[in-house]
């Protein structure tokens, strides 16, 4: 009998885990009922209550189980955790929030069953904010022509994923994974599929995505798999000095022959200077995003510490090949 696993990360998410976690059980043995199951909670330090609540639905049901990470991991670093840890033949991460609507669930495995070994949901629309939407649509399309992998419009990692394509992220070492670039980039080796879905409102509670969290996200992808902000740096810095001698140059020419008569006084230079300067901390700032992408990737440090685990029967899986205890 083929294993579902299905990982549901979360944050105070203490008015949803356990709605979440009944909806997803329920229709796996409505719809799914030929296949074994598991459920697990992969939790980033809630501080609401929800770790207590997911406590209370382990005690009540084996086949829910629970990672208790020591911190706040982030948005990405978690969830990929979580997927490389689960051993069932095909992994699906869904949102607490029940923005990832439960009803593609089987949608997803009857595509898996075609042949499809990873299989991703893309919202056509959504119910959230309209600007909050266009503003993640023209994200989507920039970084799709900026970068030199295809990303993929409206994915947020929602989806299944086959056991072998599992196999591929836990190879893959990287400190700061971001799920969304690992599809774009390996997807089509993996007979990719898309199932398109509108995006509903959250159920209950508060969205913990905010400008921080949207632009850590937007960077990520700039930095892991574009050139083209320190390619924009160089070519700006080169146009702006190109510039800025032409100007020089016209300037020293009228101050030679109309000494008597010219005076523009000390405008141009205050002018050039504030450009120039605010070009410079623009792309000082993004060579810093760029900086920063490698010196967290140099250090190497663990994608999640855990803290505890709740109803796993097996040893933790190696996830972490430069780890000594892992050798």
């Amino acid at each position: 009998m083929k294993k579902i696993s299905i990982l549901i990360p979360c944050y105070n998410e203490i008015e949803n885990v356990e709605a979440i976690s009944f909806a997803v059980e329920n229709v796996i043995q409505e719809a799914l009922s030929n296949y074994d199951y598991e459920i697990c909670f992969i939790d980033n330090a809630s501080t609401d209550g929800t770790r207590e609540k997911i406590e209370e639905l382990c005690s009540k049901n084996k086949k829910l189980k629970a990672i208790f990470n020591v911190t706040n991991f982030g948005q990405f670093n978690s969830p990929f955790h979580g997927m490389c840890e689960l051993d069932g033949d095909c992994v699906i991460p869904i949102c607490a929030d029940f923005q990832d609507p439960v009803e593609l669930i089987p949608v997803f495995v009857q595509e898996w069953e075609k042949g499809h070994k990873i299989v991703s949901g893309i919202k056509s629309s959504s119910k959230e904010n309209g600007f909050i939407y266009f503003l993640r649509t023209v994200y989507y399309k920039l970084i799709k022509n900026m970068s030199s992998v295809r990303m993929i419009e409206h994915f947020t990692g929602f989806g299944l994923y086959d056991k072998t394509f599992i196999s591929l992220l836990r190879e893959l070492n990287d400190s700061i994974p971001f799920i969304r670039g690992i599809v774009a980039e390996y997807g089509e080796g993996f007979n990719i599929k898309f199932v398109e879905y509108q995006q509903p409102r959250r159920r209950a509670g508060k969205t913990h995505n905010n400008f921080y969290t949207l632009y850590d996200a937007a960077m990520l992808s700039i930095t892991s798999y574009t050139k083209v902000g320190l390619r924009l740096a160089t070519l700006t810095g080169f146009i702006v000095a190109f510039i800025d001698i032409i100007v020089a140059i016209v300037y020293l020419v009228m101050k030679l022959l109309y000494w008597h008569r010219f005076n523009a006084g000390s405008a141009p230079m205050v002018i050039g200077m504030f450009l120039i300067g605010a070009i410079q901390l623009m792309f000082t700032g993004l060579v810093g995003e760029y900086v920063l992408n490698i010196n967290t990737r140099v250090i190497n440090r663990p994608i999640v510490v855990e803290e505890r685990r709740i109803n796993w029967e097996k040893p933790k899986m190696v996830t972490d090949k430069n780890d000594p205890e892992n050798a």
